[in-house]
C-alpha cells in the first residue's frame, strides 16, 4: 500500500514536467482558452524553428529626411482660364484695402541708419562695409545688386563688388568669400542667389564668416532662429522685412493663423520660423500641397513667396485678410520702357477688394528688404567696433 501513493506522485510530477509552459499571464485566461493555448504552442514553435522572422531594418537618414525634390510651381489652371483684369479695372480704391507702403517704411529706416553711420564715423573713424559676390550675368540678379549698392551709397555704407563669370569654379567663389572674411573693413558679405547650377550653394554660403553673414543664411544663424531659446546674429532680410511691415502696420500676430506660401531658405522658411516666435499659428504651402486654396481661405494673414505671377486669386482669401506679397515676377509688357513690368504672386486687382491691408508690387516688401540688409550690416559693424547694438527683437 505504501508504494502506490509514491508511484502516483512520481507519475504526476512527470506529467507536469511534460506540460508546455502557459506564460506568466495564463492565470488570467479561462480554462478552455488555456487548453487551446497549449495545443497551439507546439505547431507555432515548430514553425518558428523552420523559418526565422525577417527583422525590420531601421530607415536610413536620407529616407527619414525625405526626398530632395525642388519646389517647381505649375501655373494654376485658374490663372490660365482667368487672366488678371487690367490694372485698376473696376477697382474702387476708396473702399478697398489699406495699401502698406513699403517705400515709406524703408525711407524711415534708411534715415535712421544714415544717422547712426555718421555717429559711428565720428566715434571710431570707420563706416560699415558690405561686400557683394555676383556670379554670372542674370539680369534680375544684376538689378538686385544695383539696388543694394545704391542703398549703401544713400546711407554712407562702403560697398565692394566681386563680379565673377558664370562658368567659374566653386573654389573661385569660395576664395572670393574668404578674402572678404579676412578684410577688417568688410562687416557684411552677401552672395547673390541663385548661383549657377553646377555650384554647391550650401558650401559657398557656409564659407561666409558667421559674424559677417548679414543675409542670415549661415546654418548657425538659421538654427538659432529655429530655437526660441536662442537668438541669431542676423535674421534673413526678406523675412525681417515681412515682419517689419506687419509690426509697423499694427497688425496683431499672436494667435493669428498665418499661411506662408513657399518654403525657400531665402523667404518662406525663415519667415515661418520668425512668425512662430511671435506665437502665430503657421501653415506652410508648397508646390506639393493638395488644397492650397482651402488653407489660405482660412488664414488671417497670407504671406506669398512662391515666385509665380497671379498664383493667389481673390478666391484664395477670406474677407479682411492681410496680404504680404513677396513675389517679384517679370511679365512682358510692350508699353514698359524695359519691355516688362513686375507683378507679385497675388492678383492685386482681385485681392485688394477683399483684404483689409495689402502690400503692392513693386513698392512693398522689396524696399524694406534692402533696408533690413543695410541694418544688418550696421549691426555687424557695431559688434566689430565694440559699439552698443540693440539686441534683435524676435
Amino acid at each position: 500500500m505504501g508504494g502506490a501513493p509514491a508511484a502516483a506522485a512520481v507519475a504526476l510530477l512527470a506529467a507536469t514536467r511534460r506540460r508546455p509552459a502557459a506564460g506568466p499571464l495564463a492565470f488570467l485566461l479561462p480554462r478552455a482558452a488555456r487548453a487551446g493555448l497549449h495545443e497551439a504552442a507546439a505547431p507555432a514553435a515548430e514553425e518558428k524553428g523552420r523559418t526565422r522572422r525577417r527583422r525590420r531594418r531601421r530607415s536610413s537618414s536620407s529616407r527619414l529626411l525625405g526626398p530632395d525634390i525642388p519646389d517647381t510651381w505649375d501655373s494654376p489652371p485658374r490663372a490660365a482660364a482667368r487672366p488678371p483684369p487690367p490694372s485698376g479695372a473696376g477697382v474702387d480704391y476708396d473702399s478697398t484695402a489699406t495699401i502698406i507702403d513699403g517705400k515709406s517704411v524703408a525711407e524711415d529706416i534708411r534715415f535712421q541708419i544714415a544717422e547712426e553711420v555718421r555717429q559711428m564715423k565720428n566715434a571710431v573713424g570707420h563706416v560699415p562695409g558690405l561686400a557683394v559676390v555676383l556670379v554670372g550675368d542674370r539680369r534680375d540678379s544684376e538689378s538686385y545688386v544695383r539696388y543694394k549698392i545704391k542703398g549703401c551709397e544713400e546711407v554712407g555704407i562702403k560697398s565692394l563688388l566681386a563680379e565673377l563669370p558664370g562658368n567659374c569654379t566653386e573654389d573661385v567663389v569660395v576664395d572670393s568669400v574668404s578674402r572678404f572674411n579676412e578684410d577688417p573693413s568688410v562687416h557684411g558679405i552677401l552672395v547673390q542667389l541663385p548661383l549657377p547650377q553646377h555650384m554647391d550653394e550650401e558650401r559657398i554660403l557656409s564659407a561666409i564668416s558667421l559674424e559677417k553673414d548679414v543675409d542670415g543664411f549661415h546654418p548657425l544663424n538659421v538654427g538659432n532662429l529655429a530655437l526660441r531659446s536662442r537668438k541669431p546674429l542676423f535674421v534673413p532680410c526678406a523675412a525681417k522685412a515681412c515682419l517689419e511691415l506687419l509690426l509697423q502696420s499694427g497688425i496683431e500676430l499672436m494667435g493669428k493663423h498665418v499661411t506662408v506660401i513657399g518654403r525657400s531658405k531665402v523667404v518662406g522658411l525663415p519667415t515661418s520660423l520668425l512668425l512662430q516666435r511671435h506665437h502665430a499659428t503657421v501653415s506652410i504651402i508648397h508646390a506639393f500641397t493638395t488644397n492650397p486654396e482651402e488653407i489660405t481661405r482660412q488664414s488671417d494673414i497670407v504671406i506669398s513667396a512662391a515666385g509665380v505671377a497671379n498664383l493667389v486669386r481673390g478666391s484664395w482669401l477670406k474677407k479682411g485678410a492681410v496680404v504680404i506679397d513677396v513675389g517679384t515676377n517679370p511679365i512682358e509688357d510692350p508699353t514698359s520702357d524695359y519691355g516688362y513690368r513686375l507683378t507679385g504672386d497675388v492678383c492685386f486687382e482681385e485681392a485688394v477688394k477683399l483684404a483689409s491691408a495689402i502690400t503692392p508690387v513693386p513698392g512693398g516688401v522689396g524696399p524694406v528688404t534692402i533696408a533690413m540688409l543695410l541694418a544688418n550690416t550696421l549691426d555687424s559693424a557695431k559688434l566689430a567696433y565694440g559699439l552698443a547694438t540693440e539686441s534683435p527683437e524676435l
